[in-house]
């Protein structure tokens, strides 16, 4: 199994990268700094998370040591929703780059089809109608400009990825969205497929740890314990060796250095076809559905609104 994948672009992608969503500030770095010793060279990164300033400290502590060099590493942040006015976006990844103390982004995507007013938060009277044509135009400027080499999405449905497809000058390279066995996303898998995107799988696990999350868990599921049990792995890199096998990258978070090491050990063995097979008997459940952008003052009244019918 590779190691990365091939980006429209041209470029590569590692196939395991370390999400960063809901690592503390005073942790992210360590988490950082013992995944790049372990060998993950992917950090996935937002504006959104309130830890780049932190994720950048760790990456220059391993330039400076000599670690790695920035070429080695690939790094993953998101334009906010505040800042979608194409006179923003330049701003946007500027701030990004000056926290992270880098000169440019190996990928930079659109965090997500929701617009609120520059400065808010996601109260509904911040929200705004997004205008993804004219954001995305921001962003290819942005890839023209080499700040940053790949360009992309994140909770984009089936229908908002073909809607912007039909209109971009420059192919989105990467639709990054929740996937994992009990939500695997066999529709988009096969637009994206079809259509030179690649699927980045974040929350690869399920998202044990995050408050609010409805319905089963990957990592308990009978089906995934039994092939964990029959291959002697654990039900993690079950997880992730799945994704792997589907072709998606995938973006585990963890700040406990020994699991960080357990979820890159996925590269030297494989599912077979029969015990990958089962998996298809999971019930599926997105488990991470964006509420909050649902409201009356929203432009998205249901959920349905939100992903175009895939819940």
């Amino acid at each position: 199994m590779a190691e990365s994948f091939v980006l429209n672009t041209g470029a590569r992608i590692p196939s395991i990268g370390l999400g960063t969503w809901q690592i503390e500030p005073d942790v992210v770095g360590n988490a950082i700094y013992a995944a790049v010793k372990a060998g993950y060279r992917h950090i996935d990164c937002a504006r959104a998370y309130c830890n780049e300033k932190e994720v950048g400290l760790a990456l220059r502590k391993l330039f400076d040591e000599g670690v790695v060099k920035r070429e080695d590493l690939f790094i993953t942040s998101k334009l906010w929703s505040g800042d979608h006015a194409p006179e923003d976006v330049p701003e946007a990844i500027g701030n990004t780059l000056e926290d992270l103390q880098l000169d440019f982004l190996d990928l930079f995507l659109i965090h997500g089809p929701i617009r609120f007013k520059k400065g808010t938060s996601s109260a509904p009277e911040d929200f705004l109608p997004p205008d993804i044509p004219t954001t995305w135009e921001a962003m290819e400027k942005l890839y023209d400009s080499g700040k940053a080499r790949a360009i992309g999405v994140s909770n984009f449905s089936c229908k908002k990825l073909e809607d912007l497809l039909a209109i971009a000058r420059v192919s989105p390279a990467v639709n990054q969205v929740e996937c994992h066995l009990i939500w695997q996303q066999g529709k988009l898998r096969k637009l994206c497929q079809s259509r030179g995107v690649h699927l980045s799988a974040y929350s690869p696990l399920g998202s044990p740890g995050t408050s609010g999350v409805n319905g089963s868990s990957v990592l308990t599921n009978p089906i995934v314990i039994s092939v964990a049990e029959k291959l002697q792995k654990t039900p993690a890199q079950i997880a992730l060796r799945w994704g792997l096998q589907m072709g998606q990258s995938v973006l585990p978070k963890s700040c406990n250095e020994a699991r960080i090491m357990e979820n890159l050990d996925i590269f030297d063995w494989s599912i077979p076809e029969n015990l990958m097979a089962k998996f298809s008997e999971i019930k599926q459940a997105r488990l991470l559905r964006k509420e909050f952008a649902v409201h009356p003052l929203s432009v998205y009244k249901t959920l349905e609104d939100l992903w175009d019918g895939e819940i």
